[in-house]
């Protein structure tokens, strides 16, 4: 008899083991989209870059990025298909508009400032007409900061 007949099951398993160990990919971690928070909630103002497409005159095809800044309204959905809703006052008039986080058109989303709320919908900041009479509470994040101090 060979010694290879003589090896039990165990002790193969035992001398391949460490090669395969060695041999084992580095997880890589994704980079976030979310810059200065760890979770987003209704109530915090946030800037959203958002990639945009134009077609130039001559017919060229151009990528660039705008920035919508704005309250958190609410957040739907979960998991991949985890929506936002984002509102802002422009020129008088109330612009929502409704992102979903893991869509490639949002580039990134930073925080400005975070309030305190009690609700998970604010749709009462919509109501131009009645108002909100109560100024919220709200703290401001490095990033709000800097734009505060300009």
């Amino acid at each position: 008899m060979s010694d290879e007949q003589n090896q039990t099951p165990e002790e193969a398993v035992v001398e391949t083991t460490p090669e395969v160990a060695q041999e084992a990919p580095v997880p890589t971690t994704k980079p976030s989209k979310l810059v200065g928070m760890n979770e987003l909630q209704a109530g915090q103002t946030v800037r959203l870059h958002e990639r945009i497409k134009d077609v130039s005159p001559k017919g060229e095809e151009r990528e660039r990025i705008q920035v919508f800044e704005g309250i958190i309204l609410a957040l739907g959905g979960k998991g991949i298909s985890r929506t936002i809703t984002v509102y802002k006052m422009s020129d008088g008039i109330g612009v929502e508009k409704i992102y979903p986080i893991n869509s490639p058109v949002v580039a990134k989303i930073e925080l400005m400032k975070t309030a305190k709320v009690r609700q998970a919908k604010l749709g009462f900041l919509k109501k131009t007409k009645l108002g909100f009479k109560r100024k919220l509470k709200e703290t401001y994040t490095e990033l709000g900061m800097e734009k505060k101090k300009k």
